[in-house]
């Protein structure tokens, strides 16, 4: 039973001291999640239809309890694009970011390889969408929705994409850089394993005005390429983990300015609650631990993190 509750949803930490923005959440995630602990989070915040566990409405209070106040939701398949249409338009807290993530963009595409992943694909039926018809689904979401503030994630993910694969997510990454310039929109991009090839395309194609290295995982000298262009960064709950100083590192040569920090729930759990689930809520950990690497007192922290994330996304 025990065991059982240490992988349930993690105890509400202590607020913040100033509010602060979570500037890439998977809402539509996390208010699905099912773990053990369900029936402690109904009694304490609520169930949603089916009684599963809390609902948006119920997390999006829990998170302003301890300050985290508004929030940036992501939906990057074809399904959470449209979940995220809607749920911006109907909570004030939110504001959108809309695209389709590298790895959907390859089973889009009809792309079925083994990667250096060792998985097999497995596409779902949302996947029969033709990958241009897909991409035409972001756009118009992007275009007749003032609250869709951000393109992303997109990018390069070389962990999940065989040489086909990574054609494909370069092509789809550019589309979508393209569009959030057309637009006039930030960009969020999903990084893993292909940081020179992200660079490459970014400098090739000319990154948006406002770029964004969701849950960064670079280390100095990917930070201080960014801070020469004026990228900003955005860290997650692995700046927190034991094993990853080149993180911290990253974070204390940024200047403040290009900080932001993210949740990327429900991964991604700050330690020492690594392995269960995430949720805006738990945002203080992380934004302690960035404070603590940077030796920056956490109240003017979270100021600076607020006024950047307007300065990326505009007033909520």
């Amino acid at each position: 039973m025990g065991r059982s509750r240490e992988r349930g949803w993690p105890a509400t930490p202590e607020p913040l001291p100033v509010p602060v923005v979570d500037n890439h959440t998977h809402l539509e995630t996390v208010v699905g999640w099912r773990a053990p602990g369900w029936d402690d989070e109904r009694a304490d915040h609520g169930a949603d239809e089916g009684g599963e566990g809390p609902d948006l409405a119920a997390h999006l209070a829990r998170a302003a309890e301890v300050g985290v106040t508004r929030m940036v939701q992501v939906g990057c398949d074809v399904e959470a694009v449209r979940w995220t249409d809607a749920a911006v338009r109907a909570h004030p807290e939110l504001l959108g970011a809309v695209a389709v993530h590298p790895n959907e963009a390859v089973l889009h595409a009809g792309v079925h390889e083994v990667a250096p992943d060792g998985l097999e694909p497995d596409p779902q039926p949302w996947h029969d969408l033709p990958l241009d018809e897909a991409l035409d689904l972001v756009a118009t979401t992007a275009r007749g929705n003032p609250r869709i503030r951000a393109i992303g994630e997109t990018g390069l993910d070389f962990f999940r994409a065989g040489p086909r694969g990574r054609a494909v997510q370069r092509e789809a990454f550019r589309a979508h850089v393209a569009l959030a310039k057309e637009l006039g929109l930030a960009l969020q991009i999903h990084d893993r394993d292909a940081h020179d090839e992200v660079v490459e395309v970014l400098l090739r194609d000319g990154a948006p005005e406002r770029t964004v290295f969701h849950c960064f995982s670079g280390g100095e000298d990917l930070a201080r390429l960014a801070a020469e262009h004026g990228w900003y960064c955005s860290f997650a709950g692995p700046v927190s983990f034991p094993a990853n100083e080149h993180l911290r590192d990253a974070a204390r040569v940024l200047p403040a300015e290009l900080l932001l920090v993210e949740t990327d729930a429900p991964y991604l759990t700050v330690h020492p609650l690594r392995g269960r689930p995430n949720a805006p809520y738990l945002l203080p950990g992380t934004v302690r631990a960035l404070a603590a690497a940077r030796g920056e007192d956490v109240a003017g922290l979270c100021a600076t993190l607020a006024r950047t994330s307007q300065e990326v996304y505009g007033s909520w």
